[in-house]
C-alpha cells in the first residue's frame, strides 16, 4: 500500500507500496479514554510527534492507523484498551494542517446531542438534528456560538452518513467534531478514508447521557487558524462530487437531453398530479428522469470515474483534480451516467417484485403511478443507459465503448438470472435454502454492479485485458460480502428506505442468515423456523420476528455471517495486493474499507411488517 507508515519522516518505497494488508483485527471493545487530563496531554503531544514523520501523500487506513497507535502504546508501556483514542488522535493530528488550509467559513463543526442536559433540554429536532437553544445550561451553545462567529457550519447530530452527504454536496471541505469512540470509529472508515481533512475531540464517556469533553480541546480545535496551502494528501472527494454531480439537472440534460419535456426537476418527487395536463407521450421521460435525478449514493459512477483516473494517472484525487476532472471526456461521464440509470431501472423493477413501499424516503415509483407505469418507466431507464453508451463521440476509441456496452450488456443479465432465481424461491413452496445457493445468488445480484463500474472506467481508459480476471474475482467477493452485511443490516433496519427489521424473513427473499439458520439448527427448531415465515403464523410480526431471532442466534448465524464477510474481504485484497497499478490498487483497497462495514446488531425495537408474498 502507498498510505505510508513511515515514522521516520520518509515516503514508503514501491516494495512496501506493493505489500500486502496485516491481519484485521477487532477493536472495537478497545475504547476506554485515559482517565486523567496529564495523562491525555502526554499522549495528545506524543501523538503529534508520531503524526509530523508520517507520510502525508495519502489518507492513513484504519489498519495503517492501529498499527500505528499500537506501537505507541507499547513503546509508552500503556494498556491495549486506549488503542481506540490513541487512533483518533492520531488521525486528528495528521490532518491537522491540511484542516488549518480549509477557510472556516468551508468547515463544519459537528457536535453530539449527547453533550447537552438530559434533564429540561428546551432544543427541538429536525432532519439536520437538534436546533440547540441558547440557554446556558451546557457547554453545546458556547462551541456553537465560538464556531459560527468564526464562519462554521455548526450540526448537532451523530454519525457520518449526514456528514459525508453534506461534504459530497460540496458544501463544506473539512471537518472538526466532539464525538463518542463509538461514532469516531465508524467516521475513520468513511470520513477519514476519503481523504477528507478531519479533526475530532472524543467525549470522555460513551452513555450518551449528560457527558463530558475536554472543553479546552475543543475550543483550541475551533480556532484553528486559517493557513492557506495546498493540500498534499491525496482525496477521492472530488471524484465523489464529479459522480453526484452527474445527476444534477443541468448535467443530466448535457450528458442526456430530453427530447420530449423540459419540466423542472425539483426536491419532491413527481405525482401523479404533476403529470396532468401533460402530454401522455411525455410523462414517461418526465417521471424516469425526475427518478434519475433524485436520491443515491451514485457510488457506481464514482467507482467507474474512479477507476479511469486510476489508469490515467490518479491527477483527480491530487492538488489538481478539479482541472483533471474537467479534462474528463464526455463519453467517461456518459457511460459512468449509464451504470446509475442501468442501477435505477432495476430498483423500480425490484421495489415491484419486493413490492418496497419507499424508496429514497419517498413513495416507490409504482406506488404512486401503479405497476404498468412503473415496468414501463424502468424499461425507458434501460433504454437510456444504452443510448448514453452509443453515442458517438471521438474522445474515446469506437471499441472501447463498445466493449464497455458488451460489460453492461453482460451485468444487465446476469443481475436477471440472480433476481428470477430469488423470485422462483421466494415464490415457491420450498422454503428451503442451503448456504452455497444463496452465495450462487448474491454473486449474480450483486457482484457485477462493482465489476462493470470496474471494467468501465478501465477499459475507457485503455485496454482492460491484463485486469479482466482480477477484476472479475475482486468484484465477486466484494459483492458477496457487502450482501451478507446488507442482510445483516436488515437486522438494523434502513431509516431512508423506511425498510423494517426482518424483512427479509417475512418477505420472503433467500438471504445467507436464513440458510445458515436452517442449516445449523436441529430438525425441530428448522421446521420452527419454516412455520415462523409462514403467512399464517397467527403470531404477531414482533413475537414472530422474535422468536426468528432467538433461532438464528442459536444457530450462530451472525457470528458465521461476519466470518464469512471476513473471508471473502480477504480473498478481495489479496486481489487488489496483486495490482500493479498503484492508483488501482489503492482504488480498489479504499472500496473494502468504505463498502465493507460491519453493522452493530442491536435487538429490533419496533417491527412493522407487511406480508405481501405468499410464504408457503
Amino acid at each position: 500500500m502507498s498510505s505510508g507508515l513511515s515514522t521516520s519522516g520518509t515516503a514508503p518505497t514501491s516494495e512496501t507500496a506493493s505489500q500486502g494488508r496485516s491481519p484485521r483485527r477487532k477493536t472495537s471493545h478497545l475504547k476506554e479514554v485515559p482517565d486523567t487530563l496529564e495523562l491525555r496531554e502526554s499522549l495528545r503531544a506524543r501523538c503529534s510527534d508520531i503524526a509530523a514523520r508520517i507520510d502525508r501523500s495519502a489518507p492513513m487506513t484504519k489498519d495503517e492507523m492501529e498499527q500505528v497507535a499500537r506501537r505507541a502504546l507499547e513503546e509508552a508501556d500503556l494498556p491495549e484498551a486506549y488503542l481506540g483514542w490513541m487512533m483518533v488522535m492520531i488521525s486528528s493530528e495528521f490532518w491537522k494542517d491540511s484542516l488549518a488550509a480549509v477557510p472556516p467559513e468551508r468547515r463544519l463543526f459537528l457536535l453530539p446531542h449527547c453533550l447537552k442536559h438530559a434533564e429540561g433540554c428546551p432544543a427541538e429536532y429536525d432532519q439536520f438534528g437538534m436546533n440547540c437553544k441558547e440557554c446556558g445550561a451546557c457547554s453545546i451553545a458556547d462551541f456553537r456560538g465560538l464556531a459560527e462567529d468564526m464562519g462554521y457550519r455548526v450540526l448537532v447530530a451523530e454519525g457520518s452518513p449526514v456528514v459525508m452527504k453534506i461534504i459530497v454536496g460540496g458544501y463544506v471541505d473539512a471537518v472538526v467534531g466532539v464525538a463518542c469512540l463509538n461514532v469516531l470509529e465508524k467516521a475513520i472508515d468513511k470520513v477519514l478514508l476519503a481523504g477528507i481533512p478531519c479533526m475530532a475531540v472524543p467525549l470522555l464517556s460513551s452513555d450518551c447521557r449528560n457527558t463530558k469533553v475536554d472543553e479546552s480541546w475543543v475550543n483550541e480545535m475551533i480556532r484553528t487558524p486559517y493557513k492557506p496551502a495546498q493540500s498534499v494528501t491525496r482525496s477521492y472527494v472530488h471524484l465523489m462530487r464529479a459522480a453526484s454531480d452527474l445527476f444534477k439537472p443541468e448535467a443530466i440534460d448535457t450528458l442526456a437531453p430530453r427530447i420530449r419535456t423540459q419540466g423542472e426537476l425539483g426536491e419532491n418527487a413527481v405525482s401523479v398530479s404533476d403529470i396532468e395536463g401533460m402530454d401522455a407521450i411525455s410523462a414517461t421521460e418526465h417521471i424516469a428522469y425526475d427518478f434519475l435525478s433524485r436520491g443515491g449514493k451514485h457510488s457506481r459512477p464514482f467507482i467507474s470515474l474512479a477507476a479511469y483516473d486510476a489508469m490515467t494517472g490518479g491527477q483527480a484525487t491530487g492538488p489538481e483534480a478539479k482541472a483533471a476532472i474537467a479534462d474528463f471526456p464526455i463519453s467517461v461521464r456518459r457511460a459512468a451516467m449509464s451504470i446509475e440509470t442501468f442501477h435505477k431501472a432495476s430498483l423500480v423493477h425490484d421495489d415491484i417484485e419486493d413490492d418496497d413501499a419507499f424508496r429514497y424516503g419517498q413513495p416507490a415509483v409504482h406506488r404512486r403511478f401503479g405497476i404498468p407505469t412503473a415496468i414501463n418507466v424502468g424499461d425507458y431507464l434501460i433504454g437510456l443507459g444504452y443510448r448514453l453508451l452509443s453515442r458517438n463521440e471521438n474522445d474515446v476509441p469506437s471499441e472501447a465503448r463498445v466493449d464497455v456496452l458488451d460489460s453492461l450488456a453482460a451485468a444487465h443479465m446476469r443481475l436477471a438470472e440472480g433476481q428470477g432465481s430469488e423470485l422462483l424461491w421466494r415464490d415457491g413452496k420450498d422454503r428451503r435454502l442451503t448456504p452455497l445457493d444463496a452465495l450462487k445468488v448474491y454473486a449474480l445480484k450483486t457482484s457485477p454492479a462493482f465489476e462493470a463500474a470496474l471494467l468501465s472506467g478501465v477499459r475507457m481508459a485503455g485496454d482492460a485485458t491484463p485486469y479482466r480476471e482480477a477484476i472479475r474475482t475482486f468484484s465477486r467477493n466484494m459483492g458477496v460480502a457487502f450482501q451478507i452485511l446488507n442482510d445483516l443490516g436488515d437486522w438494523i433496519g434502513d431509516d431512508s428506505n423506511k425498510m423494517s427489521a426482518g424483512g427479509d424473513v417475512f418477505g420472503g427473499r433467500p438471504t445467507l442468515l436464513w440458510a445458515l439458520a436452517l442449516q445449523g439448527l436441529p430438525e425441530k427448531g428448522a421446521s420452527r423456523l419454516l412455520e415462523l415465515a409462514a403467512s399464517d403464523c397467527g403470531l404477531s410480526d414482533v413475537d414472530r420476528l422474535s422468536q426468528v431471532r432467538k433461532l438464528y442466534e442459536q444457530a450462530n448465524v451472525f457470528e458465521i455471517a461476519l466470518k464469512l464477510v471476513d473471508k471473502h474481504q480477504a480473498r478481495a485484497e489479496k486481489v487488489a495486493d496483486e495490482i500493479d497499478v498503484e492508483e488501482l490498487r489503492r482504488l480498489l483497497y479504499f472500496l473494502v474499507d468504505t463498502v465493507l462495514e460491519r453493522p452493530e446488531l442491536p435487538a429490533p425495537s419496533v417491527v412493522t411488517i407487511g406480508v405481501t408474498a405468499p410464504l408457503g
